[in-house]
């Protein structure tokens, strides 16, 4: 939700951590500040709005220290200010402290610290930390905040730095706010991303729930809140730096539409065998296992909810076993039945989702197995999880997901295409086409990305729009889901994705001429019903934005635009028919002035619920 990072060591601390701050943006973008050790005192300065903001005051009034610590936020408790912008200090200002997350508690330790005579000069609920630590330190920082854990309770990652430690940091993790480590030489670096620090060093510790870091600049030392020593084996990032640059395009989003060609491939690589079978040995999960399920439940949150929603087509369908699908926000107060026979899926880009991580949770008190699918090794998804199918798509920055969603749908096709092969329920032909399918998906991605100049001039024309509807059947339902999402989420124009087979049920009484509609009409199963809809949409005199398969003429006659895209097996087509859905938004929002890679009120990683 924020962005966190510290640094130790010789270089400008400031420097480092604006830098770290920039990579970290995407998290959070209502206020950033920093602060500093010099001369036994805490420096620091912090500013409402985007980074830049900092960065002018910091070149006007500069800081230097030898340690320090940055924070870029989205606002939880508290409007966006200068005065609840993080670091927070304690009344004597010798204490600061940033934090990502929710302190829960913190309206009834706020009276309590009141009583005892603190001053509070923020709405925010990470000010009672350092009030916290005030009234707890005697001379042992890290004594005291292992105390001032005992306290608080609530989903966090918090930095601490005092200006009686000129030279060290400490940290502690409890829940859904990611924080690594990184290692230099004679230098050590912390963020809540592997981007912020990914220039300075490959060689990372990842910090898991319930451990406090001690960082100073020849290393770190990890312990559990108890106090127990922890030994954490190093992770070497093999991402390449550039892959957290824009790399010459306009926007981060636009960078990741382009790299999902390559996504696709990395994700069947070692997968997909030339022969067209599945091989997920990866997986953990025996094929006896898989033969024993009676169930699966899959949960997910926003974009990871519709790439589940296609598994769940698929798995129905080709493993033959029931589904159930749930907004995992919704899933905590369902009562879900699960038991031993219940296989659950937790799909998640970063494996951090609050949401998403109290399902699992339930799912596994409830007996069930957890398969995750997520992005991001050493994620607290990632280590719950009986099983991993991991998405190979390396860091997105842009916060609104498009390369994450393409790989978690092959993710979720692979698995269904493995658990019918294992389960018995799919014959070779079927299951050599939808391999076949698989191979040419990379080239296939690739190609719908052509329409990218088609799709501009389309854009412009729409931009003015003040609401859109995106029809879709079968497998395309989550897609048009997912394409009205992006469009909602960049462009703030309001959209709906709905089964085309609902429109005649309500929304159809929204269309007119000002309402453009876009119609997912490439050949399948249900095609004849998608053009019988998209034909009555027409005849509501809205324009009608079709993406299609080459020289179909029933399709290209009833829309006003078509957007071209290749045909393969209609169950793996909504893979390659997102692609000109994100560019539309993409453009929409560009067009408009929009801020493509940091939406107002959004962030990439939600750890609060």
């Amino acid at each position: 939700m924020c962005g966190i990072v510290g640094y130790v060591g010789p270089r400008d601390v400031v420097g480092v951590l604006l830098d770290g701050l920039r990579r970290l943006e995407y998290r959070g973008y209502d206020s950033a500040g920093v602060a500093v050790v010099n001369g036994g005192r805490v420096l620091g300065s912090k500013r409402v709005g985007k980074l830049a903001n900092l960065e002018e005051v910091l070149v006007k009034t500069p800081l230097h220290g030898s340690a320090g610590i940055g924070h870029t936020r989205w606002a939880t408790h508290g409007r966006p200010s200068d005065t609840n912008a993080h670091p927070h200090l304690d009344c004597k200002g010798r204490i600061a402290v940033i934090h990502n997350g929710i302190i829960e508690n913190h309206a009834a330790l706020r009276a309590s610290l009141v009583k005892k005579g603190h001053t509070f000069a923020s709405e925010t609920d990470t000010e009672v930390v350092a009030h916290l630590l005030e009234d707890l330190y005697t001379g042992d920082l890290v004594a005291a905040v292992r105390e001032t854990l005992k306290a608080v309770s609530g989903a966090y990652a918090l930095g601490v730095l005092c200006a009686d430690a000129p030279d060290q940091l400490v940290f502690a993790r409890n829940g859904a706010s990611p924080l690594i480590i990184g290692l230099g030489d004679g230098e050590t670096f912390v963020a809540s991303d592997i981007p912020a620090i990914l220039n300075y060093t490959r060689r990372e510790l990842i910090v898991q729930e319930g451990e406090v870091v001690v960082v100073t600049r020849d290393g770190a030392t990890i312990s559990t809140f108890n106090g127990a020593h922890v030994q954490r084996e190093i992770t070497n990032i093999n991402w390449d730096v550039r892959s957290a640059e824009k790399g010459g395009f306009k926007h981060f989003m636009l960078k990741e539409m382009y790299e999902q060609p390559k996504v696709v491939k990395d994700t069947l690589v070692g997968r997909l065998r030339t022969d067209g079978s599945i091989d997920l040995s990866e997986l953990g999960l025996s094929e006896s296992r898989l033969r024993s399920l009676h169930k699966i439940s899959i949960f997910a949150c926003g974009s990871a909810f519709y790439a589940a929603a296609y598994g769940m087509y698929l798995i129905r369908q080709l493993a033959k076993l029931p589904v159930e699908l749930e907004l995992a926000s919704e899933f905590r107060y369902s009562e879900p039945v699960l038991d031993k026979n219940t296989l659950a899926i937790a799909v998640s880009q970063s494996g951090e989702t609050a949401d998403t991580l109290e399902a699992v949770r339930i799912a596994k008190e409830g007996g069930a197995s957890l398969l995750a699918v997520t992005n991001v090794v050493g994620s607290a998804l990632a280590r719950t999880a009986d099983a991993t199918l991991f998405m190979q798509a390396g860091p997105e920055i842009g916060v609104a997901a498009t390369k994450t969603f393409t790989a978690q749908c092959v993710d979720m096709a692979l698995f269904a295409m493995h658990l019918a092969r294992v389960r018995g329920t799919i014959d070779s032909g079927t299951l050599d086409g939808l391999g076949q399918a698989l191979r040419d998906l990379p080239s296939f991605v690739d190609q719908a990305l052509n329409v990218n100049d088609e799709v501009v001039p389309v854009a412009r024309r729409i931009a003015p729009a003040s609401t859109m509807l995106y029809l879709g059947r079968h497998v395309n339902f989550p897609i048009a889901l997912e394409g009205a999402l992006k469009l909602k989420e960049i462009s703030y124009i309001h959209a709906e994705g709905y089964a085309a087979g609902e429109m005649k049920h309500g929304p159809i009484a929204l269309l007119d001429a000002s309402v453009p509609v876009v119609v997912l009409a490439t050949k399948g199963p249900v095609q004849e019903k998608i053009l019988s809809n998209m034909a009555e949409a027409k005849a509501r005199d809205s324009r009608i934005i079709a993406v299609a398969n080459p020289h179909d003429d029933m399709a290209i006659e009833n829309a006003d635009v078509v957007f071209t895209v290749p045909e393969t097996h209609h169950l793996i087509q909504p893979i390659v028919n997102v692609v000109p859905l994100y560019l539309l938004a993409y453009h929409i929002a560009d067009h408009k002035g929009c801020d493509v890679d940091q939406p107002r009120n959004l962030a990439k990683t939600v750890t609060v619920e």
